[in-house]
């Protein structure tokens, strides 16, 4: 579970999972000072750190010999029912074909991107006012 607890600094939001901690902000233009990763980067790093990591397992895992991945991720949220999350890799090391095809693959198993693509409801603990 993530905690976000707003600063003294306008907007600047610190979260946690208790070991570990970090700030999200806004940027200036839209009052905030620009000192942490926005709520959407936020989102975006979560998919980027994932694909990264599973396919650096895959690699590990089938012997192949990656040295590297970078994973670029970005959000479109342009559309008025859709929103489009981008992602390319930059694979590094010695690979065939095969193998980069097989790294491609292995970042569709991502567990964020399948979380991402189901279905999402929202339940808060706030209950609803009584009509």
């Amino acid at each position: 579970m993530i905690s976000a607890t707003s600063e003294t600094i306008q907007y600047q939001t610190k979260f946690s999972d208790a070991n570990h901690h970090a700030i999200s902000d806004v940027t200036s233009d839209k009052g905030g000072s620009d000192a942490g990763f926005g709520p959407h980067q936020l989102l975006e790093a979560a998919l980027a750190t994932c694909v990264n990591i599973t396919v650096r397992m895959y690699a590990d895992n089938h012997g192949i010999p990656l040295r590297g991945v970078t994973t670029n991720v970005s959000l479109d949220r342009t559309g008025t029912d859709e929103v489009v999350f981008r992602y390319d890799l930059v694979l590094d090391g010695e690979l065939s074909p095969e193998q980069e095809r097989k790294l491609q693959l292995a970042a569709n198993a991502c567990p964020v991107r399948r979380t991402l693509s189901k279905k999402i409801s929202f339940e808060s603990g706030v209950p609803a006012p009584r009509t």
